[in-house]
């Protein structure tokens, strides 16, 4: 019956609607128009309800529920846009959004600014990290509860207009305000791009939007300058974005005539995408890091790696999304998001993993991979033989629930790996690393560049002891004995936030990356070329 009255009522809202395109991205699959019959009697039932309901009713929110709950029925990624926040979650796809150009973080109820971004109003009106926010415009914001979203509306804004802002800077007495005129801010989706050592380098990407081709081919580019022989593609919590961009970046990889990816939908005629043009890396050596939160686009890159034998896939098994969604702009600037087909890999295999017992058991079901042992044993991992595939090389691959990395890495273990979950996901060593870095600003910036803080800063044992006491002082227990393993991760991971709000990406993940077991698993193999897929690339 809920589908059925929600049928109703989201016909009845097509009456006199024309759905049109809007713009050019696409999110897994692309944009497109499609006509839709009139039908009064829904539309009559709509006006029944509205006039004659007992209590008052919103014909809107009527009609936006019925959308919406329409869409959750179907599968867990056909989804209705509101117009409220069509903006907010396409902007960052198309590559920019219009606002003042800030990387900020909500920190005991106040904002406070990470990094400006090079080039953008607030770095131009000279906002440094460590400012902290207290009003907009006539409002406080500082200290009062406010939500990330409610401080990203605030901020955000046509560009050309003007919002005034109060920040309280350490060592000034007064407040500081500034006049910031909004402009469009870049979003990027690389995280970083540097040499690991003379021959490895390694690219993170952490979605696929508009820019992410470019960005990649100006990345890999700079690193082929540097000497690349072998590469690390880390897709891990990379939850995918526009399909068009994750087959340009595939399109790099794979020599021209490789298929990609293919999509076969009930209305959509089978579509194939092949590599097309000499790409920029096409024959050395490979690995593309995947976890359980590499989803989509993502997976789409892996599985046309690991079926071409193009290269090595470590880590995780992926999310197993191979749902491919048309997003259609509807009258009011809304918008819906519906599938529309399945992707394939090259092999032929549908990586999507079930979905029938609804949706929050969909997005949750790593939580059962952790319960039945998956993440520390690849053992424990079932597959159907019925979705049984083969590579031109003859390794065996599977379908049904995401793409199985060739070389496994278990989530890290020891005596104490409840304990650094635990610091870690409260934002212990965030906070505490924040804190520190605010403490000790001035001495910090004394440190030229990322490589001279890599190679002079450390966690002193005094440091150490302070975050102890710290976490304890947030209700976290302390075990009696914490092993040397986990030390040495919190460690790095404090030192790697402390350079990260100082220094920025580049004094992130060299260090710790020295803690990374994924990371140094992929290093190995491409340095000692044991797996015979690598060695024949050199």
């Amino acid at each position: 019956m809920p589908i059925v009255l929600a049928l109703v009522l989201v016909l009845g809202f097509y009456l006199g609607l024309n759905l049109r395109t809007t713009g050019s991205g696409k999110q897994d699959g692309g944009i497109f128009s499609i006509g839709i019959d009139r039908y009064n009697k829904l539309n009559d039932v709509i006006n029944y309800i509205y006039d004659s309901y007992v209590d008052s009713v919103s014909r809107e929110h009527l009609t936006e529920e019925s959308i919406r709950n329409l869409l959750n029925n179907l599968d867990p990624h056909s989804s209705y846009i509101p117009a409220s926040a069509f903006r907010r979650m396409n902007d960052p796809l198309m590559g920019s959004f219009e606002g003042i150009g800030i990387e900020f973080n909500m920190i005991k109820d106040t904002v406070v600014v990470i990094h400006p971004i090079a080039g953008g109003p607030s770095e131009r009106a000279g906002l440094m990290p460590g400012d902290r926010i207290v009003k907009v415009g006539d409002s406080l914001i500082a200290g009062v509860n406010m939500s990330t979203a409610d401080v990203v509306d605030m901020l955000m804004g046509e560009k050309g207009t003007v919002v005034h802002v109060s920040i309280f800077r350490s060592g000034v007495p007064d407040l500081i305000d500034f006049a910031l005129t909004r402009d469009k801010i870049p979003t990027y989706s690389m995280d970083i791009a540097y040499m690991v050592d003379d021959n490895i380098g390694y690219i993170k990407l952490n979605k696929f939007s508009a820019t992410t081709h470019q960005e990649f081919s100006e990345g890999l580019e700079k690193l082929m300058a540097a000497g690349l022989t072998g590469l690390i593609l880390d897709l891990r919590g990379n939850g995918g974005g526009f399909l068009d961009a994750a087959i340009q970046v595939a399109d790099e990889l794979l020599e021209p005539g490789k298929l990609i990816v293919y999509t076969d939908g009930r209305r959509r005629s089978r579509t194939y995408a092949r590599a097309r043009r000499d790409g920029l890396f096409e024959t050395q050596p490979l690995v593309v890091l995947i976890d359980e939160w590499s989803a989509s686009a993502s997976e789409i890159i892996a599985g046309a790696v690991q079926d071409n034998d193009r290269g090595l896939v470590v880590g995780r098994r992926s999310f197993g999304k191979g749902l491919v969604q048309e997003q259609v702009q509807l009258g009011d600037g809304s918008a819906m998001r519906l599938t529309v087909a399945r992707y394939y890999t090259p092999t032929g295999r549908s990586i999507q993993k079930p979905y029938e017992e609804g949706e929050d058991a969909y997005f949750s079901e790593f939580v059962q991979r952790y319960h039945n042992g998956e993440m520390l044993h690849p053992d424990s991992i079932k597959f159907d033989e019925n979705m049984r595939f083969e590579t031109p090389a003859g390794r065996i691959v599977y379908g049904g629930g995401g793409i199985m990395p060739d070389v496994f890495v278990a989530i890290p273990g020891g005596p104490n790996a409840a304990f650094f979950n635990l610091v870690f996901n409260r934002g212990h060593i965030y906070s505490f690393a924040f804190d520190y870095a605010d403490r000790n600003r001035q001495a910090l910036e004394l440190f030229k560049d990322a490589r001279q803080f890599m190679e002079s800063f450390f966690i002193d044992p005094e440091t150490y002891q302070q975050f102890l006491a710290y976490v304890s002082k947030q209700g976290t227990s302390i075990p009696e004995r914490i092993d040397s393993e986990t030390e040495s991760r919190i460690k790095a991971n404090l030192k790697a936030y402390i350079g990260r709000n100082i220094i920025g990406a580049d004094a992130f993940f060299p260090v710790i990356h020295d803690e990374d077991a994924a990371f140094l698993k992929a290093a190995e193999l491409l340095r000692t070329g044991d797996d015979p897929l690598l060695s024949q690339m050199r």
